[in-house]
């Protein structure tokens, strides 16, 4: 099933999938803000609920098996981790928020070090809100995207494990989806449904991470 918005035409997808073949490496991880690269490249960020599928997807979106650490223990990934595509975005994969497996005092300086990038980074162009597809919107999504809201971050939701529902509840999800983003001021209006595991709707994901690098 299909859920690409006209303004995806297939010769945009292709060349998205294109842009996506320049060398995308692992820059570094920060801990720390002031960590953070000196750098006025364009970044795009994605954030969700521990295990929700971060790290899969960006290996998903460059064709790399192990660019960017999978594990199934939900809160393995402790840093925001920057990785360069073709030195013309930097892809920056967030700490899990919600249920971690670490100490409660970790888990909430990796939640502060998410908050303070959110708010801070001038040259962030877009978070990309992963949702997983089976469960919808949780309230720890909706403190996140109220964050958002409020510190004028836009954001795009990106439904994950499409491949796991039928087609009947991917659909319904998706309207609830789309009917809960009209309640919020800073997220995007396209909501994209995904799944690592089977390459579907990864181009339109391209394609939009192509039009920020290129704005």
């Amino acid at each position: 099933m299909e859920f690409a918005t006209p303004e995806y035409n297939q010769e945009s997808l292709k060349e998205a999938e294109a842009f996506f073949k320049q060398p995308c490496t692992f820059v570094l991880g920060v801990a720390k803000l002031e960590q953070l690269p000196l750098t006025e490249m364009p970044e795009v960020a994605f954030a969700g609920r521990s295990n929700v599928g971060k790290s899969s997807i960006i290996n998903a979106l460059t064709s790399q098996k192990s660019l960017a650490k999978t594990s199934n223990t939900p809160g393995r990934t402790q840093q925001l981790n920057y990785f360069n595509l073709g030195d013309k975005i930097h892809i920056v994969d967030l700490p899990g928020y919600g249920f971690a497996q670490a100490p409660e005092s970790m888990v909430k300086q990796w939640q502060n070090l998410i908050f303070a990038y959110l708010q801070g980074r001038v040259n962030l162009k877009r978070v990309f809100v992963l949702i997983d597809s089976r469960h919808g919107i949780k309230k720890v999504d909706l403190e996140i995207m109220e964050m958002l809201d409020k510190a004028a971050v836009t954001y795009q939701i990106v439904l994950t494990k499409t491949d796991k529902i039928s087609a009947k509840a991917l659909e319904k999800v998706l309207q609830e989806t789309q009917k809960t983003i009209k309640e919020h001021a800073a997220a995007y209006v396209t909501v994209l449904a995904t799944s690592s595991e089977k390459k579907s709707g990864l181009n339109e994901l391209r394609y939009e991470i192509q039009s920020l690098a290129l704005s």
